[in-house]
Parts: C-alpha cells; sequence; structure tokens
C-alpha cells in the first residue's frame, strides 16, 4: 500500500510542479537560481525523454501505455521482490503517469529544471521518479538473484532444521 502512495505522491508533485512552472515561468522564460549553473526555464516538451523525437506523441502515448502494463506483468510474475524493486516501481509509474496524462490533455510536457552548468537538457519532476526508479529496478535484478540464493538457502536450513528436530522427537 505504501508503494502506491509513493506512485500517487510522485504523480501529485509532478502536476502540482508543472502547473507552478506553467503559471510563473512561462511568461518569464527563465529565472536563474544560480546564474549559469542551475534555471527553473519554462519548456513545452513535445518529444520524449529531454525532448527528443518530438511530434511522434502518439507513438509515445502508446510506447507509454505499453511500458506501464510489462512493468505490471513482470512486477507480479516477479515472486522475489526487494525493496529496489517496489520503490523502483512506484517510482516509474507515478512519473510515467503524470507525463502520460499531461501528454494525452496538452500534446506536450512542461520541463522546468535546467541544469546549464553540464549543458543538460531540461526536465521535470516526473523525469527524475522515472530516472531514479529504472535505476533502482536495474540494481533490483543486479542484487536479486544473490538476494534470492540466500532466502532460498534460509529456507532451505529451516526445513532442515525442522526435518532433524522431527526426527528426534521420533527417536524418542
Amino acid at each position: 500500500m505504501g508503494y502506491i502512495v509513493l506512485s500517487i505522491a510522485v504523480l501529485i508533485i509532478d502536476i502540482m510542479t508543472k502547473l507552478v512552472a506553467e503559471l510563473h515561468l512561462k511568461s518569464v522564460d527563465t529565472i536563474p537560481l544560480w546564474k549559469n549553473v542551475f534555471h527553473l526555464t519554462y519548456v513545452e516538451n513535445q518529444g520524449i525523454a529531454f525532448g527528443m523525437f518530438s511530434d511522434a506523441r502518439w507513438f509515445f502515448v502508446i510506447v507509454s501505455v505499453l511500458v506501464l502494463v510489462v512493468l505490471a506483468i513482470l512486477y507480479n510474475k516477479i515472486t522475489f521482490r526487494t525493496r529496489w524493486m517496489k520503490i523502483g516501481t512506484a517510482l516509474v509509474y507515478g512519473g510515467a503517469i503524470g507525463n502520460l496524462v499531461e501528454r494525452l490533455a496538452k500534446g506536450y510536457v512542461v520541463d522546468f529544471f535546467d541544469f546549464r552548468l553540464i549543458h543538460f537538457p531540461v526536465f521535470n519532476v516526473a523525469d527524475i521518479a522515472i530516472c531514479v526508479g529504472a535505476v533502482m529496478l536495474v540494481i533490483h535484478f543486479l542484487i536479486s538473484d544473490r538476494e534470492e540464493a540466500k532466502a532460498k538457502a534460509l529456507e532451505e536450513a529451516e526445513k532442515t532444521a525442522e526435518r532433524e528436530e522431527q526426527e528426534d522427537d521420533s527417536s524418542v
């Protein structure tokens, strides 16, 4: 239940920050918080991931929906779920739904975080959640085999100990 709350929180924060950006940045274009390092800059992103592939709105809507469906299926098929997977999935869901809703409603996504020091593309809260969630999912898949093996070994040791205890009880 907590992971659903996390997805909803990401979605709400994303929507609210985009609305604030539209209300306060659209008319001024950019606000330097740290000149030439970090600005708040209003951008209407018609592409995906940092403005790439503009003018393919419906393709990205379909891809977003497919990713969400595949992620849900994967999540339900995997029996060993680490915290990394649960939090990562929640972050990806919240962010993907935030961008998807806006793309459907407006035809673009509002981006506003602008790191100019490293010439990074302008992005938003949903983009942050998706990237952090994706990294967490990668970490899950890197560590899950090891953790799953430990859990199975522990379970097997408990079963062996239980059998030995039952054998001792029956021999008395």
